[in-house]
Parts: C-alpha cells; structure tokens; sequence
C-alpha cells in the first residue's frame, strides 16, 4: 500500500586511515534520498561530501607539573574549603542583599547562595536569630533567600532556628513542608535537634511531612549513637507515636485510619528507637478486629527493628 512505501532512504559510508594508532585522514560520503510521491517515482536526492586531514602533531604537550604529594583520592561529593576568618551576622546579611539584586538565574547567583549555605554553618543560634530578624525580606520576585538557604545548612542552629519558625506561623505552609522534609536528608544530627523537634509531634497541626521527618533524622540519629532507646528526647517522641496506638491501634472511628497509618509508618522510620513499642506493634498486628490496613502497616513498622528484639 502507498502508506508502505519509504519516503526518507539514507546512506553513509567511511573511509578511514589510521597510521601509528593515529586517525590520519577521515572521508565520509552521505546520501540522503526523499520520495514525496513514491508511485510517481519523483522526489529529490542529497549528497553530502566530508574530509578530515590530520595537518601535525605537536612535538609536545604543554602541562602543568603536579606534585604526587597533593593528590589524593576522594569522593564526588561537593566539596568547599573551609574558610578560617571568622563569620558575622552582617557580612551573611549583606549576602542575602546582594542574592535579592542578583538575577535569578545566573552562575553568579548560584555561587552567592552556596556561600551563603556554608556561611549560615558558621553562625551561632543566636547570630542566626538576629539574622531572621535583619534578613526575613522578600526580594522584588518573593523570594526569601534565608528560607531556602536554611534546610541546606543542617547545624543544630538552623534546625532549632526552623522549629521556631514553624512554631511561630512566620512563614508559609509550603516552606514549613520544605523545612521537615529536609530533616530526613540531615548528615549528622544531634541530641539538640532531637530535643527541638520533638514537641512539634504533639501539636495538633502536625502534618504528615512532620512525623516523617522527624522520625528519619532519629533513625539516623540512632544509627550513629546505638543503643539510643534510653536517650530521653528520643524516648519522649516515641512516646508521643505510642499514646496514638492507644495500646493496640483500635480505631474511634474510620475517620482516624488515615492517622493511624500515618503514626506507624512513622514508628517504622524510627528504626532502632522503634524497638521499646514492639509489644504494642505485634498487639495491633493480631488483633483481628482491626482493619486489615492497620495491621499490614503495624508489621511494615518493624522493617527496622533489629531482629534481637522479641
């Protein structure tokens, strides 16, 4: 049938040369044949020629001398030299000023803001709670460059300066998400951005980016400090997940099944801190007049509880 036919043929053929492991000469023929009625046998036909000559080779290569002393291997992760000069609130506040003037999407903008990440690093709770105070503007596009700078920084500083901000109502839904969800990505936490974060599981305007975030930063911080389950902040906050399963996750009505698979999806991101609500775990996991949506999620919360725990 006509819809058969080819329209477009092509063709392309090479010749190389190659002396001593080196492309001496390179000559590429390419035909390119269009029919645009194929019945009629009209249309039109292309040839294009390419030549590629090697002219010289340099005697030698001109390269920069390298001490074996100062390689050495590392990963691919971003690195920065640490700077030694000391960091005020004012010059980080000058910096916001000029990211507001910069133009969003230039290099120089992107280099501004990531001296501004590891500048706010250098910056004591209470420099960077001078510095809400100085730099909470927005830029002429509403941009507050502090609010997405601050999830990058990840000291206990910021991490305690965002729970306050979040506590306050100072800034809007969609950062206060931005703000828990960056918990989860957080290196290194510490017992001091526990204790901060803890008290916001109990208001009942925590969302659900809230008890997942939370509860990752304490697997992780459990990871690096085992055991963890004695530690009081970590305690407190399963504390606060285990009165949720009221003591075998029964259900007031089905309007609360959403927030009780939320709780225990959270208990499973606690990990090892997740062992002392076992019993309570395996009770909502047996009891069969449960949902069996409640009870699925009861056994996935023990995905990371170590196997040493009855």
């Amino acid at each position: 049938s006509q819809s058969e036919q080819q329209v477009l043929s092509s063709k392309l053929e090479c010749v190389q040369s190659i002396e001593d492991g080196v492309l001496a000469e390179a000559t590429c023929t390419e035909s390119d044949r269009v029919m645009l009625f194929p019945q009629k046998g009209s249309g039109a036909q292309t040839q294009t020629q390419t030549s590629l000559k090697l002219l010289r080779v340099e005697a030698e290569t001109l390269h920069k001398n390298v001490d074996s002393e100062d390689l050495y291997v590392t990963s691919i992760l971003y690195e920065r030299e640490e700077t030694e000069r000391e960091v005020t609130g004012r010059e980080v506040t000058e910096l916001v000023w000029k990211l507001c003037l910069a133009h969003s999407a230039s290099y120089e903008t992107a280099d501004l803001f990531m001296t501004l990440v590891f500048e706010l690093r250098h910056l004591s709770l209470e420099a960077l709670r001078a510095l809400w105070q100085r730099s909470s503007f927005k830029c002429r596009d509403n941009w507050q460059p502090l609010i997405d700078a601050l999830p990058s920084c990840a000291t206990e500083g910021c991490v305690v300066l965002m729970k306050e901000l979040v506590a306050s109502g100072e800034i809007e839904e969609d950062k206060v998400e931005y703000f828990f969800w960056s918990f989860s990505f957080i290196p290194k936490p510490t017992l001091g951005m526990i204790e901060s974060l803890a008290p916001l599981l109990k208001s009942p305007r925590a969302s659900q980016s809230c008890f997942l975030g939370v509860t990752a930063l304490i697997h992780r911080f459990c990871s690096a400090h085992s055991p963890c389950d004695g530690v009081p902040a970590v305690q407190s906050v399963m504390r606060t997940l285990g009165k949720f399963l009221g003591g075998n996750c029964t259900l007031q009505d089905s309007e609360h099944l959403s927030e009780m698979q939320l709780v225990l999806k959270a208990i499973g991101n606690a990990g090892l801190a997740a062992s002392s609500l076992a019993p309570v775990l395996s009770l909502c996991a047996s009891l069969r007049s449960n949902p069996m949506e409640i009870r699925l999620a009861a056994l996935q919360a023990f995905r990371r509880v170590p196997c040493s725990v009855r």
